[in-house]
């Protein structure tokens, strides 16, 4: 008996380092994930997003009057022009009047294109600036008092599962590789991928081409949950960049594109590779509204 109960003891003791473990790996999940949902219900978040206004070649007359060819929902009646010259976009004032760029009054500015710190114009709960949506240009609007993010219900995921969480092999290209991503409005944007991932989803062997960001591995994915449990389009997920030819794909950290949650974004459709004939029964389920 004494023999029994020591090796149930030394059991017990080996298999503690390990539940803490789990339960470590999933309490930081839980605490990336309450991170994404604060970052996307911020002032400044992707749930803000209430306009996007593709500009045509000239003066695109701007303000609350229902007449211009962008009208905003609060603000003066006419508040200027954004002006498409060339490819390049540029903010000039009504006659006799100001708008606040950078935090500075100013009569005109250039928006687009821009080095480092881009171009904000404030009016009021309302922040505009340029954005490019493959060759088109457009002005991109936020809201701090949307709608969307005053009817925000919150996001919805699967259980944490560490069988989710697996290691890939990268293999690089011999050449980086420029990789055509068309948006849901069908605009194609160019990017670069470095390499593929071989990976093991639940013992199902895929390969997944992520692109190039800023030092990481981007996917853009799509599985057989997509259009029943999950966003039909696709889903998000990030990865740090190889070391020593291998890196860690965690899909309890996959998430929904901002199209999901609000019309006026615009958002990646997967690459071939990366639309996956397995379940994906992990991260962000689709939103509810």
């Amino acid at each position: 008996m004494r023999i029994l109960l020591t090796a149930v003891l030394l059991t017990a003791l080996a298999w503690e380092p390990a539940m803490r473990a789990q339960d470590d790996y999933a309490a930081s999940i839980e605490t990336w994930r309450a991170e994404r949902e604060a970052r996307l219900t911020a002032d400044d978040g992707w749930l803000t997003v209430a306009g996007l206004f593709f500009l045509r070649e000239g003066e695109n007359g701007f303000g609350s009057d229902p007449l211009h060819d962008i009208v905003l929902p609060s603000g003066p009646a006419d508040a200027g022009a954004f002006v498409l010259r060339d490819g390049r976009v540029s903010l000039r004032a009504a006659p006799g009047g100001t708008l606040a760029v950078g935090g500075e009054e100013v009569t005109a500015a250039a928006l687009w294109p821009y080095e480092n710190e881009r171009p904000e114009l404030r009016i009021g709960p309302l922040t505009l600036f340029a954005h490019s949506s493959g060759p088109r240009l457009a002005i991109r609007m936020l809201d701090r008092n949307s709608v969307i993010l005053r009817d925000f219900a919150g996001l919805d995921w699967y259980p944490v599962d560490a069988d989710y969480r697996v290691r890939g092999r990268f293999v690089p290209h011999a050449e980086p590789q420029e990789v055509r991503i068309q948006n849901i409005l069908g605009d194609v944007e160019t990017l670069t991928s470095s390499g593929t991932v071989r990976l093991s989803i639940r013992g199902e062997e895929v390969e997944m081409l992520p692109v190039d960001a800023d030092g990481q591995l981007w996917f853009i994915f799509r599985d057989l949950t997509s259009g029943a449990e999950t966003y039909p389009a696709a889903r998000f997920l990030y990865a740090d960049a190889p070391e020593d030819g291998w890196t860690v794909v965690d899909f309890n950290k996959a998430y929904n594109p901002p199209c999901a949650f609000n019309p006026h974004t615009t958002c990646p459709l997967p690459p071939r590779a990366n639309r996956l004939s397995v379940r994906v029964e992990a991260g962000e389920r689709d939103y509810r509204r």
